[in-house]
């Protein structure tokens, strides 16, 4: 399904880092219950040419308490997005709000949640990767740039093999 929603990149806001924090503390005012929350996606790495939106995992202790903190979402105004990469991850979007917001609701244990933080780590500690991930983005943007899903689809092949390489280098 092509989306219709320009891709926007940015240059890296350093305010990003403070936003996630702030959003943070009101989330875990309304999920308590999470085990953690952690701020993923290219608005989490320094320097690097994002979409201005902030992408939030949160972890949930298990599969049980997913529905009732979509209800919490919902009741706060975010979008559902639906069950995302086949793998229990439930995908919410702001409204309204700025920096928007893309809230992921995760299992804990979950694999898409693992490989973000690898991912994300992976190029904080590799600014070469970074770099060259930042240039592919751009290039994609121009290619890609009323089809966000096609754009998204063609990072693939990068985005998995820096994962499979964080992956590795934890072994």
């Amino acid at each position: 399904m092509m989306s219709h929603d320009a891709v926007e990149l940015v240059p890296y806001d350093p305010q990003w880092p403070q936003a996630f924090r702030r959003i943070r503390d009101r989330l875990l005012v309304l999920l308590p219950q999470a085990l953690s929350i952690d701020h993923i996606g290219s608005t989490s790495i320094s320097g690097m040419t994002a979409k201005p939106l902030i992408d939030i995992d949160i972890v949930l202790p298990s599969l049980g308490h997913i529905e009732a903190a979509t209800d919490v979402l919902l009741a706060e105004g975010y979008e559902p997005r639906g069950n995302r990469y086949d793998d229990e991850v439930w995908a919410f979007l702001s409204r309204g709000l700025v920096p928007r917001e893309r809230v992921y609701l995760c299992p804990a244990g979950n694999g898409t949640h693992r490989n973000r933080l690898a991912f994300r780590d992976h190029l904080i500690a590799h600014p070469e990767a970074a770099a060259e991930y930042a240039a592919l983005k751009r290039r994609l943007a121009g290619e890609f740039r009323m089809d966000g899903d096609g754009y998204t689809a063609h990072k693939r092949e990068f985005v998995d093999a820096i994962v499979a390489r964080a992956l590795a280098d934890d072994r």
